[in-house]
C-alpha cells in the first residue's frame, strides 16, 4: 500500500493503472477510520480493481468556532485500518498542497444545500462540493463512495456529479450502526461515557417515527413533533434541527409520501451528532 501526499504523484499512479485499462474506486474521508468507513472500503474493494483512499481533513467545510482544530486526526492508525481493507493507495495531502494559493474557484449547488445542515453551517456545502469536485479532478475515478449517514452531502454530490458532467458513479451504502443503533462517525469519540448512552436516543427517536407512518401517520408535521417529544426525554440533548424532506431533492414534504428522509441534528453535550432514515411511502 502507497501513501501519496501530492497531486502530482497521485495523478502518475492513476496514469499507470489508466494505462494498463484499470478501474478505480475513490473513498473520500477525512480520517479516523471507524467501522463505517471500512463497510465503505469493503463495497469499493469488490466492484473495482483498484481503491484509493483519500484522507483530508478539508478547512474549507469548516465554520468559524467549528471543531477543525480539534477533529481527531491519527493517519497511522487509519493506514492499518487502509492495510487491512486491502488499500492500494492513501491520498494525504495537506492543506498547502490541495489548496497552494488559497482558493478563489468553488463549486455551488444551489437549493439542495438550503435546508437542513446547509441552513446551520453557511459555506459548509460549497467547502464539501469544492473538495470532492479537486478529489474527482485528481483521482479521476470510476466510482466513488459515500454514507447514507451524511444524506444531504450525497444528494448534494449526486447533483453535482450528473449537472457537471462527470464520468462518476456515486455508490451510497447504507448506515452502519453501533450494535445499539448509534450511527458510527468520528465525532462519537468526543462523548463521555454517559453522553454516548444518551446518544442512542437519536436512533430510537427516528425508528419510532418510522413506526408511526408505517403505522398510518402522513403528516410531517406530527412526525416532527413526535420526535422532539421523544429526544426531551433526554437532560443532555439540544435539538439542532429534525426535518422532513424529500430524501433527493431536499424539498420539504408536508404530507409523507414517495421517499421520505427524516433528519436531524442534535448536541449531545457539546457534541454534534447528525442521523437519518429514508421512508418509502
Amino acid at each position: 500500500m502507497l501513501i501519496l501526499r501530492t497531486i502530482a504523484e497521485m495523478r502518475d499512479w492513476v496514469r499507470t493503472r489508466r494505462q494498463e485499462g484499470k478501474s478505480i474506486a475513490l473513498v473520500p474521508t477525512m480520517g479516523y477510520l471507524h467501522q463505517g468507513h471500512v463497510t465503505l472500503l469493503e463495497r469499493a474493494r469488490k466492484d473495482c480493481e483498484h481503491l484509493v483512499l483519500s484522507i483530508f481533513v478539508n478547512p474549507l467545510q469548516f465554520g468559524q468556532g467549528e471543531d477543525y482544530e480539534d477533529y481527531p486526526r491519527d493517519l497511522e492508525q487509519d493506514s492499518q485500518i487502509a492495510e487491512q481493507a486491502q488499500v492500494d493507495v492513501i491520498f494525504a495531502p495537506t492543506v498547502k498542497e490541495m489548496y497552494p494559493r488559497g482558493q478563489k474557484t468553488f463549486v455551488d449547488v444551489e437549493e439542495l444545500t438550503e435546508p437542513l445542515c446547509g441552513a446551520r453551517r453557511p459555506g459548509h456545502f460549497r467547502g464539501v462540493t469544492t473538495v470532492v469536485s479537486k478529489l474527482f479532478h485528481i483521482v479521476t475515478p470510476n466510482f466513488a463512495y459515500f454514507g447514507q449517514k451524511d444524506a444531504q452531502q450525497v444528494a448534494v454530490i449526486t447533483r453535482m456529479v450528473q449537472d457537471l458532467n462527470m464520468n462518476i458513479k456515486v455508490e451510497v451504502v447504507p448506515i452502519v450502526r453501533e450494535s445499539d443503533g448509534l450511527a458510527m462517525s468520528s465525532r462519537n469519540v468526543y462523548l463521555n461515557e454517559e453522553e454516548r448512552e444518551e446518544a442512542t436516543i437519536l436512533y430510537k427517536a427516528l425508528e419510532k417515527a418510522r413506526t408511526e407512518i408505517l403505522q398510518g401517520q402522513r403528516c410531517s408535521k406530527m412526525i416532527v413533533e413526535s420526535i422532539k417529544e421523544f429526544i426531551a426525554q433526554s437532560a443532555r440533548a439540544k435539538i439542532d434541527y429534525i426535518e422532513v424532506v424529500d430524501a433527493f431533492s431536499m424539498e420539504p414534504k408536508q404530507e409523507l409520501v414517495g421517499s421520505c428522509l427524516i433528519a436531524l441534528a442534535v448536541y449531545i453535550g457539546k457534541t454534534r451528532l447528525i442521523d437519518n432514515v429514508v421512508v418509502e411511502v
